[in-house]
Order: structure tokens, then sequence, then C-alpha cells
């Protein structure tokens, strides 16, 4: 191509990833982010609408000879729900996802009514003052024995009935995201709002090069993944080979770290295809990105349930490599150009 795949696009995912962070998204409350995510890839003069189900679909260009590509990451996050207005008129919640109680606890939040109320809060565990709390180390965090304490003088149930909240009004977690001098990029869901920034950047390397994807390419932002079926509808016509570009798992036992691109062998929803696994790793050696492959023992991904949904497709998984998954995760822009590179390198004639 005219335009080299330089690290700048990896700076761009980067700061792509930083504004949609700041939007809150848990799953089931993903409008503002959808339309922003459409709004960056028609700004770029892709053509982009959302689906019947909140999702996004871009037209990249490119050619049907050998069968489309879809890639597929997610703007949908992990998150919180009222189920309880207690008597103290603090909240109990129930989560959003796989968020583990524990990872919660002293996160700021915002609560979100119905009618656009917003108010701020902290997860707690209940009677969390450890002055007061005898057994404060030996309580167990869980959603029965946490909180969440309003920054409003409330004191009882119609305290807070009063203010507009109810069940079912969403809970969203501050997701305090950093990016420090030397690359790394740490925050709350990073799992999928960096792989979406990421493509954005894709996107913006191939509008610089003035050409398309020698394959048809497509891109799906779906919103459900988070609880499991999200990659299940809105396939294009004509694709046969769909990749989730999603978060790569570190962790002891596995070979990624957050500064290499991931390609996942298998997962617990089983093997990804083999054939597109291997052309996934010779195109990582071809184009030199730093790469591990590695078998993540609890993950299940976007593009699993487009298979078990029903579509005819070969499916892969990649995506740079992201610590402390599903609590305060932290990744590194090199992860994320490793990741560009095999996006690109992959998306030739092999």
């Amino acid at each position: 191509m005219s335009v080299e795949l330089e690290r700048k696009y990896a700076e761009l995912a980067v700061a792509e990833a930083t504004e949609l962070l700041k939007i809150d998204s848990p799953t089931g409350y993903t409008t503002k982010a959808a339309e922003h995510v459409k709004a960056r890839f028609t700004d770029l003069g892709y053509k982009a609408g959302i689906t019947v189900k909140g999702g996004v679909i871009v037209d990249l260009g490119g050619v049907d000879d050998w069968g489309g590509l879809l890639l597929e990451a997610h703007t949908d996050t992990l998150g919180l729900m009222v189920c309880e207005i207690k008597g103290s008129g603090r909240l109990r919640v129930t989560n959003l996802g796989g968020l583990h109680a524990q990872s919660t606890e002293g996160a700021n939040v915002r609560v979100i009514t119905r009618d656009g109320r917003v108010y701020s809060g902290t997860v707690q565990l209940c009677n969390a003052s450890s002055h007061v709390n005898r057994n404060f180390n030996d309580e167990k965090r869980n959603y029965d024995n946490m909180e969440v304490v309003l920054d409003e003088n409330v004191y009882s149930k119609e305290d807070t009935a009063a203010l507009g909240i109810r069940n079912g009004d969403l809970v969203c977690l501050d997701p305090k995201t950093v990016v420090t001098d030397n690359g790394y990029i740490k925050s709350r869901f990073l799992d999928d709002k960096l792989q979406v920034g990421t493509l954005i950047a894709y996107a913006k390397y191939l509008k610089d090069a003035g050409t398309a994807p020698i394959r048809h390419t497509l891109v799906h932002v779906t919103v459900y993944e988070e609880v499991g079926h999200g990659g299940a509808a809105s396939v294009p016509t004509g694709v046969t080979e769909a990749i989730s570009v999603d978060m790569g798992c570190v962790g002891d036992g596995l070979e990624c770290n957050e500064r290499k691109v991931s390609i996942c062998a298998k997962d617990s929803g089983g093997p990804y295809s083999y054939e597109l696994t291997t052309r996934l790793i010779n195109a990582a050696e071809k184009c030199g990105a730093d790469y591990a492959v590695d078998i993540y023992p609890m993950y299940g991904s976007d593009v699993e349930t487009t298979l078990s949904s029903g579509h005819d497709v070969r499916h892969g998984l990649i995506g740079p490599g992201v610590y402390a998954s599903h609590g305060y995760e932290r990744s590194h822009i090199d992860g994320v150009y490793n990741t560009l590179k095999l996006i690109d390198a992959f998306n030739e004639k092999q």
C-alpha cells in the first residue's frame, strides 16, 4: 500500500479507545456508544449502519472473489443493575456479565435512571468501616454482602425512591483510564473498547492508503457480547470467515503478555478453525508481529456465538494481551500495534 502501517495508527487506536471509554455502555445500555462508533466510521467515509439489535455494521470495501471477512469486536461492557432499594436507602445490585463482586469494591459508579437522571455513588462492603466491623477482613465479597452507597442524603427506601431510582436502573463503573508515557494503557473495559479503537484505526489506515482491503472486509461492533449473544446475528451475505478481535489473555501458563498479539487456538467453547488459525500464525510470521499462540481456559467470544447460531463460516480469535481481565485491566500500545499488523497481513491473499 502507499501508506505504511506505522506505529501512529496504534497511537490512534489508543486515543479512539480512550474516547469510547468515556461513554458508559454496560450490556443493554449501548445506544450512545454505538452511535459514537458509527459516527467515527462514517466520518472516515465508510458506510455504516446500526442493526435492530443495536450493533454497528461497517463495510470497509474490497471484492468477494474469495469470500468476505468479518471482523467482530464489542462495545458493550460489564456493569451492574439495581435489584433492590434497601431499607437504609442503599442499593443492592446484580452483575451484568462476568463482573466479580470483589473487583468492584471501592469503585466509583454512576446510577442512571430511566428518565436520564444520574447519581454518583460507591460500591462498598456492607458495614465497610474497618474500625467498626470486627469481621472486615473475613467478610465474603459477593453481591449479597455489598451495596452501592449513594452520594445523596438518603437514609430510607423512601428517600432513595424519591430520587427516581428504581429496580432495573443501570449502575456504571468509572473506568479510571490512564495512559502512561511508556505506552501502557490501564482501564476497566479495555475488553473490548481497546479493540473497537483498533478497528477504527485500521479503517483510518486504509483510508490514508487510498485503497480498500484485498478481500471484501466488514466490521461488526456488537453490543451483547458480555452476556453471550453479541455475534449471533447480522452476518452479511458472502462472509466465509469471521474473526473476533478481542482481548488476549495474560496469566500463569500462557505465553502472551501485554505487548504481544495473541492468537487463540482453543477456549472453553472448543478449538478455533485449524485452517484459519494456521493462516493467522503464518501471517504473523510474515509481517514480523510479536505474537503468542495460547489456549484460554475460561473464555468465550462473539465469533463462537456466530457459529452456534448457525452461520457457516471459519472462525478465529486474536487480540492484544490484556492483564487482569474483567478487573482493572492493562495492555500496551505494542500489543495494539502487533494486532494491527496481523489484521493487515492476514487480509492479503495467502
